[in-house]
């Protein structure tokens, strides 16, 4: 008869120990498919165990399969191939170990947030007050746009500050900007063609190629999209950021937002996405007002993120819908859960009704000043400034740096690696090869630190004197 030791098993509840030495002995083989397995009782009194042990490890085997009853007959192994359970053999089939990603001195490609500029106490209070005030809402499903109370908070955030009047009916939350454009790709339809600034951010493209919709590249020039290029595409709808084009920098005037909803206009199938990811940190002068809110059709869908303002982190995005299609969505795409968990939205309600959202954003933007005027000046007394021409330093969280070098972009990049910095070409942002943008670089400083930036600088100034 079948024996085991129960011995220094430790908390391990003895049916469970059971239950893991018979399926041992039957992955490896020692018991063959067939083989019939003692009596509850007879099994028992071997084991030293009561019959509820023997009886609770075998009905753990019937439940997963490992073993099968027969009425009046009793309990028999399960006939299955043990290969399918068999760990891969060593060598070819062992997963290689995966690398971790490098340690950059300076990263000027991310945009990630400092650690150290996160609300963690004003977040953490916010949230026990939240788990003390709302249990029930809490362990509510809210609607797919998200519960109300953070729709209406957003609404009285963007008429403040962007000069936008929508209702929060029209305000739809999401976690992440990407989970939003697909909903939209469903919403417009996949028939329609969908048009992408050219240079622009890549992973729009990705994500429109992954819903498998025709896209067009519209070329920009010193205003923004190009309007006789955007007609000639045949596109229905056109994905934009007006107020901070990525990664050029540039500012749509005011005119050329005007034919753009002129564009829109000329057909009901057409409308524009407005893309409003960093409008709170124009660093001169006040934010850009929204495409959105000039737009008396109804033309444009507006999206935004909290992942400029709080964390990259942090998943909480909306997209704000013309009224006729937040009917439509509503009607036809409402069995759409929300995303974004009900105890991080009423978290972010209170943190925008009760002012800490302005507070953080004021405070963001002076440290980013500071940031950036470290950066310039660091430019300014290296070496390095006789080499280099700066673009676009007001209007958001990077700029532009032209570089005046024989190296390509390619082997600059590769020598800044080398030296530990992280730098990204604004040619790799074209759908095709641009020459004529050769040896500009997008220069991020919202995740440096402040006391590495000027060796940081003088190190890629020794990329070029090499």
């Amino acid at each position: 008869m079948l024996t085991y030791s129960f011995h220094d098993i430790g908390n391990t509840p003895l049916y469970e120990h059971l239950y893991k030495c018979i399926k041992n002995d039957i992955v490896n083989g020692t018991l063959t498919a067939g083989m019939k397995l003692p009596s509850k009782r007879s099994f028992a009194a071997n084991l030293g165990v009561s019959a509820i042990t023997v009886e609770n490890a075998y009905a753990q085997l019937l439940s997963e399969g490992y073993i099968y009853s027969l009425p009046k007959k009793g309990y028999y192994v399960s006939d299955f191939s043990r290969s399918l359970l068999a760990p891969p053999a060593s060598g070819e089939a062992d997963t290689p170990p995966k690398e971790k990603p490098p340690v950059y001195y300076a990263d000027f490609s991310s945009n990630q947030t400092r650690p150290e500029n996160f609300p963690f106490s004003v977040w953490a209070k916010l949230m026990r007050e939240t788990m003390q005030d709302k249990n029930s809402e809490l362990m509510t499903k809210p609607p797919c746009g998200g519960i109300y109370e953070l729709r209406e908070a957003i609404a009285g955030h963007l008429r403040q500050f962007r000069d936008m009047h929508v209702r929060p009916e029209q305000i739809f939350i999401g976690a992440g900007t990407e989970y939003l454009y697909g909903l939209l790709v469903q919403l417009l339809g996949f028939d329609k063609v969908y048009a992408i600034e050219n240079p622009g951010y890549e992973k729009i493209d990705q994500i429109y190629e992954s819903y498998q919709v025709s896209r067009r590249f519209i070329d920009m020039d010193a205003q923004g999209i190009r309007i006789d290029r955007l007609e000639e595409s045949g596109a229905d709808v056109v994905h934009i950021s007006p107020s901070h084009h990525f990664p050029t920098g540039i500012i749509t005037p005011v005119s050329r937002r005007y034919e753009l909803l002129g564009w829109a206009a000329r057909s009901d199938s057409r409308y524009i996405v407005e893309d409003d990811y960093d409008s709170e940190f124009r660093l001169t002068g006040k934010p850009i007002p929204a495409l959105q809110s000039i737009d008396l059709l109804e033309k444009v869908i507006y999206i935004n993120t909290f992942s400029k303002s709080l964390t990259s982190t942090m998943r909480i995005s909306y997209m704000v819908l013309p009224r006729r299609l937040a009917e439509e969505f509503q009607s036809r795409m409402s069995f759409y859960s929300c995303t974004v968990s009900n105890f991080e939205q009423y978290a972010l309600m209170r943190f925008i009704r009760e002012g800490y959202l302005e507070k953080h954003i004021n405070r963001m933007r002076n440290y980013y000043h500071r940031q950036r005027d470290t950066l310039l000046h660091a430019i300014k007394k290296s070496p390095l400034s006789s080499f280099v021409m700066i673009t676009e330093e007001d209007s958001g969280l990077h700029f532009l740096m032209k570089i005046d070098t024989g190296l390509s972009d390619t082997e600059l990049t590769e020598r800044a690696r080398k030296k530990g910095l992280r730098l990204t070409a604004l040619s790799r942002y074209y759908h095709r090869p641009s020459g004529n943008v050769e040896h500009i670089f997008i220069m991020n400083y919202s995740s440096l630190e402040t006391e590495h930036i000027p060796e940081a600088i003088r190190r890629l100034y020794q990329c070029l004197a090499e």
